[in-house]
């Protein structure tokens, strides 16, 4: 037995998720919301432990495709991030420590940055649907960008208005 109709609910069921996504995206101007994981080290990290930096916060996983790419964007503003103290947070999303290291063994990253194993909680935090999901959070600890892949030209430009938004304050007072 066919099932004619399976690929049009497929593609009426994907732009509804794509629709959707700004609606269940972290909203822009809201506090990030917080989480507690473990790198590949075993070390318990918060997500507010970076509160006062700005945070890049890649939400993905070691076998997408997309992910890939994102790394690739985010390391080629990596000298930008490093030199502005940018914190770059990524989180593996149902990966397994072991594919995780793996993964990370096989990278060479310019700017210093944390691995997180999630637990769910990140997931769960940040609605996660779609991968990789790119996250700019301020150094107040508010979501300034939620959105899937970002080109380095606009990470730098977007990232540069949150580091310079500190930057003319300290000169203002």
């Amino acid at each position: 037995m066919t099932r004619p109709h399976l690929p049009v609910l497929s593609v009426i069921f994907l732009v509804c998720l794509f629709l959707a996504g700004p609606v269940l995206a972290v909203e822009t101007g809201a506090t990030a919301p917080d989480f507690k994981l473990k790198t590949v080290e075993g070390k318990k990290v918060r997500l507010s432990d970076y509160r006062g930096q700005v945070i890049v916060l890649k939400l993905a996983t070691t076998w997408c495709p997309t992910c890939k790419e994102q790394t690739a964007e985010i390391k080629k503003a990596g000298e930008f991030l490093k030199e502005n103290k940018v914190a770059v947070v990524e989180v593996f999303l149902q990966d397994s420590e072991s594919m995780v290291r793996d993964f990370l063994a096989e990278e060479n990253y310019p700017m210093p940055f944390v691995a997180l194993l999630d637990d769910g909680s990140a997931l769960e935090a940040y609605n996660v649907y779609l991968i990789p999901r790119l996250v700019l959070i301020d150094r107040d600890f508010i979501v300034r960008r939620d959105g899937s892949l970002m080109e380095a030209e606009d990470l730098l430009r977007e990232v540069g208005k949150l580091v310079a938004k500190k930057d003319s304050a300290k000169k203002d007072s």
